[in-house]
Order: structure tokens, then C-alpha cells, then sequence
């Protein structure tokens, strides 16, 4: 027995080596360049990630505490670390809008810059332009990809009056069913979430059908998320607390996962 039992324990220790896979992407920066595939949860499932602006668009500015807050930036640095969620779980990850420098970072400030390019090409100024040269990489990469699950994320953050709160809200494509039960799931779980962490607070953001163009012209199942008002002071925590930003990268994974397993 003693004999059958270190053989299956032997055997147990080579089966989590061989899929605790280490890996590194410069993308995420030095310090945060290697991970861990660590589970196949998403194993199959092909995701092409954008971060809202970039290049020569910052996206809204907002003010905290005499600094600037710059769209683009909060965006990324969200996006990275829910690709990085992905990863460990045996996913597929396009990041569609990339920066050379700048990984995921741990400060309050994320300074701006206009290096941003879609997957190493410049972003046009003209926005037109800049929605549809995401939108044909994308597509580009869809067809290639054979996965029968394949999702595309994109992030902003939202400007409106400095006394508006808002919850992250939700946008998918217009009769897109698929894409409102990503929605929906991650909804529900960010819900769960505020259920668990701030007991009373509720949670108010929405799911709804949008006519945007990046919806209206990528082939991919869609998600679009706005994850707060730049210019509220409560909603600006939500972003510039690096724990908060990792725990929204969390939860969409949580929910993705969700969703995965009811391909």
C-alpha cells in the first residue's frame, strides 16, 4: 500500500508540474512579466482584449488630487491584468492595443503617454479610423483563431458630472445573445461581489443593447464595459487603487469563467 501510495503521489507532483506551465509576457512589464498557467478553466477559449484611446487620444481626464487621470491609461492597465487573469487559466489572449513600456503598475498615477499602438501600429488621431483599425485586427485575428469560444472585452471609463456616481454598466451588440449573457454574468457576479464586500450598498450597473461601432463591426461574441465616472471622486477610487483595479480584473474573469462553461 505504502508503495502504491507514493506512486500516485509521484505521479500527482509530475501532473501539476506539467501544468503549472511558467510563462512571461513583456507586455505586463519586469515585475509582473512572468505567470503561471496554473488552470485549464479556460482552456480553448481565444480572447481579444481592448483598452479604450491610446496613441495620440487620452480618452476623458479627470482630476485627483491635483493630478490628472487619463482614460487610456486606467484602461490598459485594467486590460493587462484581465489578460493575465486568462492566461493562468489556459486561455488564448490577443491584446489588441499595446504599449512597449508601460506593464501593469502599482501607483496611484498612472502617467500618460502616446506610445499606445494597435499590436505595433500607430493609431490614427481621426476616430473613425482608429475604431476600424482595431476593429480589422480583430476580425483578422477571428478568422484565424478555431475556438469555439471566442470573446472580444473592451474597457473605458466614462465622463460625466463630477456628482454623478456610477457603477460599471454594461453594453453588448444589438441582438447579440451571446454577448448579453456574458453581460449579464458578469453583472450578476459583480453584484455578488458588492453583496459580499460593501453589504448595503447595492449595486446598480446595467446591461443593455448599444449600436457602437466597435459592437456593430467586430465579428466576435462583445462585451463593453464602462467601469466608472472619471471625474467622481468615489468612482475615482475605483480606479486608481491598484487593489481595486486587480479586483475588477478578478471578477471579469470570474464571470468569464462562468460563462465559458455554459458554451
Amino acid at each position: 500500500m505504502k508503495r502504491i501510495w507514493f506512486l500516485l503521489s509521484f505521479l500527482c507532483v509530475i501532473s501539476f508540474s506539467l501544468s503549472a506551465q511558467t510563462k512571461k509576457e513583456p507586455l505586463f512589464g519586469k515585475s509582473h512579466s512572468s505567470y503561471t498557467v496554473s488552470s485549464s478553466s479556460l482552456k480553448g477559449a481565444v480572447f481579444y482584449l481592448v483598452s479604450g484611446h491610446g496613441g495620440p487620444d487620452p480618452g476623458c481626464i479627470g482630476k485627483y488630487q491635483g493630478k490628472e487621470l487619463h482614460e487610456d491609461e486606467y484602461a490598459y492597465d485594467i486590460i493587462l491584468r484581465l489578460g493575465k487573469e486568462l492566461l493562468e487559466r489556459g486561455a488564448k489572449v490577443y491584446f489588441i492595443i499595446q504599449d512597449a513600456k508601460d506593464g501593469i503598475r502599482d501607483s496611484y498615477i498612472l502617467k500618460n503617454s502616446k506610445r499606445e499602438t494597435c499590436m505595433g501600429k500607430p493609431i490614427p488621431l481621426n476616430q473613425i479610423e482608429r475604431l476600424k483599425q482595431r476593429c480589422v485586427a480583430i476580425n483578422d485575428l477571428y478568422r484565424k483563431d478555431k475556438s469555439s469560444y471566442k470573446r472580444a472585452i473592451f474597457i473605458h471609463v466614462d465622463s460625466r458630472s463630477r456628482s454623478k456616481q456610477t457603477d460599471v454598466y454594461f453594453y453588448h451588440a444589438p441582438k447579440s445573445k451571446y454577448g448579453e449573457r456574458l453581460a449579464t454574468e458578469i453583472q450578476k457576479t459583480f453584484k455578488g461581489k458588492y453583496r459580499k464586500h460593501q453589504p448595503g450598498r447595492g449595486f446598480s450597473g446595467t446591461v443593455s443593447e448599444r449600436n457602437l461601432y466597435v459592437l456593430r463591426n467586430t465579428t466576435p461574441v462583445a462585451v463593453f464595459m464602462e467601469l466608472g465616472n472619471m471625474q467622481n471622486a468615489l468612482d475615482q477610487k475605483r480606479l486608481v487603487i491598484p487593489n481595486n483595479r486587480q479586483a475588477l480584473a478578478n471578477w471579469i474573469t470570474e464571470a468569464i469563467v462562468k460563462d465559458y462553461k455554459k458554451k
